[in-house]
């Protein structure tokens, strides 16, 4: 139950929260999984996941988003701030990383994905795009599957306090995730986060469409949602991860595989799967 920080056979723990921050965390465990949530900003602060590549299962999706009971709902960003909008509930653990094991296990910890801990707003192109985060969480599962690895996956939003304001929270503009697996007796881990801030070189064809889109959101009924803008995938030092998200990583920055070389220089875009740097 939750997520086993020796679930490598090293240890690979999750992040901590600083003690400045702790009391406004809450870890709830979930199963082969565990969501560490920031009770103000109402979304994760860290995840952690368990993926044994050589157990995994395909499970009925179902799409029954729910409150977790355990805590009260007014720590929980719910509904609410996704109906009538493009935005997504973005699974931050994604629903199939957890789903192995016997089929009654790996049912339940398909569901328990399905909680508003687990979510935060993510732009419908920006959560399903093949070549974007999706693309980057397809790769690190069929990595474990193809080699019948074990993994631990840390995601969450980037809590920056200038998100931008949107139906009482505020919505997070940067994700990280950090992937980490056992390479011989040694961890090796590789950090990436993605951007859905807008950029500030969009040209005039974009602003119109963009402005467009708005127009008929309203039209419908609907409340805008803050400019995302388009979307940049990036490898970056897991040391970087850290102190972008300001989590305590010390063995998993430690850990990197990024080579040297690359990690001086500016992070590194990603726009194919196929680019991701993920060592032996």
């Amino acid at each position: 139950m939750g997520f086993d920080a020796r679930f490598l056979g090293l240890e690979a723990a999750l992040p901590a929260v600083p003690e400045t921050d702790a009391a406004a965390s809450v870890a709830l465990d979930y199963l082969h999984f565990t969501v560490v949530l920031d009770t103000g900003r109402r979304f994760a602060r860290v995840t952690g996941v368990n993926i044994d590549g050589a157990q995994l299962v395909d499970v009925p999706r179902g799409d029954a988003w729910r409150f977790d009971e355990r805590i009260p709902e007014a720590w929980q960003a719910g509904p609410d701030v996704y109906a009538r909008n493009d935005l997504d509930r973005g699974h931050l653990v994604r629903r199939r990383d957890p789903v192995w094991g016997p089929p009654d296990v790996a049912a339940r910890a398909n569901a328990d994905t399905f909680r508003y801990p687990n979510a935060a707003p993510q732009q419908a192109a920006f959560n399903q795009s093949l070549e974007l985060w999706n693309g980057l969480e397809d790769h690190v599962l069929a990595y474990a599957t193809v080699h019948a690895q074990r993994l631990s996956v840390f995601t969450a939003p980037v809590l920056d306090p200038g998100d931008p304001e949107y139906r009482g929270i505020r919505v997070p503009l940067r994700f990280f995730k950090v992937v980490a697996w056992r390479s011989g007796d040694e961890l090796a881990t590789a950090g990436f986060v993605l951007d859905q801030s807008p950029l500030l070189d969009l040209d005039e064809a974009a602003r119109a469409a963009q402005a467009e889109r708005e127009r008929a959101r309203l039209a419908g009924g609907a409340i805008a949602v803050p400019d995302l803008g388009p979307f940049r995938t990036f490898q970056v030092p897991v040391a970087d991860v850290a102190e972008l998200a300001r989590l305590e990583m010390g063995a998993l920055a430690g850990a990197d595989r990024m080579p040297r070389a690359v990690a001086a220089a500016d992070w590194r875009p990603i726009t194919t799967p196929d680019e991701v740097l993920l060592g032996p």
